[in-house]
């Protein structure tokens, strides 16, 4: 592939990721942010979502990721929080608590790409957690052991995430609320680290 046609599809591709950003932070409803609609905004051929991200949940998949990617890196109090001494289940909760928090913040971005998180995970997104539960572990588990957990551990906040409205209603528990949120992710964070 030459260098001007690489040029071009990083442009293409970075036309639809702020594109669909710009959309999503519009939106009322994630549906509204349809293929067609990102082609539109971006100036780009409908096509070129599919060869760039593989499907427009992809493409919102994506842009999701570099929205947790920028807050992971620019939060200074996380970052500091993350190297400080805290045990590894204290990280582990803050972690978690800071992740919950802001997909429910950003709902619109969690409501149009957890499913596909879910369904097309790769071994490394959301295993954020995996070197504190080995930590935690100290040995005492297998290293596959501890993958599982951190796959289960973050598969329930992410679903509880897309379904708070009915925890609420029906559980009594809001994960608006950041109290609540840190009990709820600590009840968890017990279920599997005790």
């Amino acid at each position: 592939m030459s260098d001007k046609i690489k040029r071009d599809l990083e442009a293409t591709r970075n036309a639809l990721l702020n594109s669909t950003a710009k959309l999503m932070t519009d939106c009322s409803e994630p549906s509204e942010v349809t293929s067609r609609a990102i082609a539109k905004e971006s100036g780009v051929n409908l096509a070129m979502i599919n060869y760039c991200f593989g499907s427009r949940e992809g493409l919102l998949y994506e842009v999701f990721r570099k929205l947790l990617s920028d807050v992971q890196k620019h939060d200074t109090e996380f970052i500091k929080i993350m190297s400080s001494g805290m045990s590894p289940k204290q990280k582990l909760t803050e972690l978690h608590f800071k992740m919950m928090r802001l997909m429910i913040a950003n709902y619109n971005y969690s409501q149009a790409v957890t499913k596909y998180i879910l369904f097309n995970r790769n071994d490394d997104f959301g295993m954020e957690s995996l070197p504190f539960i080995v930590e935690h572990f100290n040995g005492r588990k297998t290293i596959e052991d501890c993958r599982l957990i951190a796959f289960e551990l973050t598969s329930i906040h992410e679903l509880s995430v897309l379904r708070y409205e009915t925890i609420k209603s029906s559980c009594n528990i809001d994960l608006t609320d950041d109290e609540t949120l840190k009990l709820y992710i600590c009840q968890n964070i017990n279920r599997f680290l005790d």
